[in-house]
């Protein structure tokens, strides 16, 4: 399988899985052009597309490829179905796309009905987790994002984060701000900066990787709780995580 990454917008990332043979799958189109773009250089032939939530940044193509792809068949949660969705699916549903199958996890946080799909090595999370950072709660709770951040966290560690957004180098600076004498956060920063400044990608990254540089994931760490206590006491994982999630927001 070849993964690709095609750029819309000011900083989303449209996947597409592809085989040998040209068939692709895409996931949370939100804008047509590129992906109609990418599918004639690469002589593609679409044969599926999975939505992880109902934004329009994740959606706003899939009509106009519908009208292309008349035969597409179109996986995305229950809030996705005004969107061009064809098939809902829902937690623990299985899903077989070329040959693979995808496992249906819900990851609600960002939204309500947000999906994750994962095949491994392969882990469409949408707006869930980013590199070195968790997506903005819209409509979910922490203690949802934080649940849904523990049901991420089971995967084996070489699972590969196909996350939505190109945000690691804003996550990484907020992250160095809280724990600048961490070392994996620091260099990984320095490197990301490099990355960023030559216009290069940082994904997909790996979930080893965020195991380190993902203090969303590390709200057990001592260093962490250390940070926090400096200004309150959390006894509770989520309420940790909470605080880290509105610490962003105001960063």
């Amino acid at each position: 399988m070849n993964l690709n990454s095609i750029p819309a917008f000011q900083d989303n990332y449209i996947w597409v899985l592809s085989d040998e043979q040209g068939k692709c799958l895409i996931v949370d189109p939100g804008e047509a052009a590129p992906v109609l773009k990418a599918i004639e250089e690469n002589a593609w032939q679409p044969v599926a597309i999975l939505l992880t939530h109902h934004h329009d940044d994740h959606t706003g193509g899939v009509k106009a490829l519908l009208a292309r792809y008349p035969d597409l068949i179109v996986y995305g949660p229950q809030e996705t179905a005004g969107k061009g969705t064809t098939k809902v699916v829902h937690e623990g549903d299985a899903v077989v796309i070329l040959g693979h199958e995808f496992s249906v996890i819900a990851t609600p946080g960002h939204t309500l009905g947000h999906l994750s799909y994962f095949s491994f090595p392969y882990l469409f999370c949408g707006d869930t987790m980013f590199s070195a950072g968790c997506g903005r709660l819209f409509e979910g709770t922490p203690a949802q994002m934080y649940q849904s951040f523990q049901k991420l966290n089971q995967l084996p560690e070489e699972t590969l984060i196909c996350c939505a957004h190109e945000y690691t180098l804003s996550n990484l600076t907020f992250s160095v701000a809280i724990l600048p004498e961490d070392m994996h956060l620091t260099q990984y920063y320095r490197e990301v900066k490099e990355l960023r400044a030559k216009n290069q990608k940082t994904l997909p990254s790996n979930l080893k990787k965020e195991r380190q540089i993902n203090l969303f994931l590390r709200v057990n760490d001592i260093d962490l709780i250390n940070k926090i206590n400096t200004e309150t006491t959390l006894q509770h994982p989520e309420e940790r995580f909470a605080w880290l999630r509105a610490k962003k927001d105001s960063f």
